[in-house]
Formats: structure tokens, C-alpha cells, sequence
């Protein structure tokens, strides 16, 4: 399977979770990730993990829509798209919104490729200037608490490895 296949199926799975849980086992057996299972598996953990955080920073970024208006498809192609961003800094920025786009493409409503390319570009560029990769994993803990110069955001309770080992809150 080759990641954008993996890509595929992850929207397909977050999805069927709209809806109902499925174990990724029960869901991975109607298709062969191959080297792509850990990516899979690191992706479906982490947007588990750090979804309201995500679809708070999504939410943010909807002028004049509700996070909750947005299509289904859409949203999960954005929640995809952000945890690529801000979570995985093997996947170059360019490449997540580009492969977000092109989901929009092939599975989106009508105008959601422009709406996810500048939602998504947005959420890039805030946080690499905040901290230069932008990368939440990789973003060291600021002194002087929490907010937008430590890159740790106040009051989330869903805060990023570097903030939570600081004590951070």
C-alpha cells in the first residue's frame, strides 16, 4: 500500500467513526497496509489522542462556519491534514496539505479543496512561526508558562508531549 492508499483508508476509517468504533484490527483486515500499518496505527492513535485539541484549532480557523456544519468528509480530510502538520514531522507541511487537497479532490464537497488549502495553510504557517517547525512533537517547552510563546496552548487539556512534561498548564 502506498501512503496516499493509506491516506484513503484512514478518511475512510475516521469516517465509519463518525458513526460507529471499529477495532483497526476488524477494519485492517479488508485490506493489506503493508509498511504502511505503522503510519496508520500512528495516525488513528494520535487523532484519538489529540483530536479535540485538532478540531479546537480547526474550529478556530471556520470563519462564519461551525466547526459542526462542516461536512463529515471534509472534516475528517482537515483532521487528517492538521495531525500530518503538527504531529508527524516526517511528512513535509507541503506534502500534508497537498495530499489533503488532493483528497478533496476525489472525496470532498464541492468547494472543499480551497476551504481545507487555506484552513490547513493557516494552521502551518501560525505555528511555524510560532516555533520555526511548527511541529507540535518537536516543539520544546518555552520558560514562563503556557501560550503562544512557550507553543503550548492555555487551558487545552489535550497539550503536546513537550508542555506536558514541563508541568505546564
Amino acid at each position: 500500500m502506498h501512503r496516499r492508499e493509506a491516506r484513503e483508508f484512514l478518511l475512510s476509517v475516521l469516517y465509519q467513526r463518525e458513526f460507529l468504533q471499529a477495532p483497526l484490527d476488524e477494519l485492517l483486515e479488508e485490506v493489506d497496509p503493508g509498511d504502511q500499518r505503522g503510519y496508520i496505527e500512528r495516525v488513528l492513535s494520535g487523532i484519538g489522542e489529540h483530536g479535540a485539541q485538532i478540531d479546537d484549532l480547526i474550529a478556530e480557523r471556520t470563519v462564519g462556519w461551525r466547526f459542526e456544519r462542516l461536512a463529515l468528509i471534509d472534516r475528517n480530510i482537515l483532521r487528517l491534514g492538521t495531525f500530518e502538520l503538527l504531529y508527524l514531522p516526517d511528512v513535509p507541511p507541503e506534502a500534508a496539505i497537498d495530499e489533503a487537497v488532493e483528497l478533496c479532490k476525489k472525496y470532498g464537497t464541492e468547494n472543499a479543496r480551497v476551504f481545507v488549502n487555506g484552513i490547513l495553510d493557516r494552521i502551518w504557517k501560525e505555528n511555524v512561526s510560532r516555533e520555526g517547525t511548527g511541529r507540535e512533537a518537536d516543539r520544546p517547552p518555552a520558560a514562563g508558562g503556557a501560550g503562544p510563546e512557550s507553543g503550548c496552548p492555555e487551558g487545552k487539556e489535550d497539550l503536546p508531549e513537550a508542555c506536558r512534561d514541563s508541568g505546564e498548564r
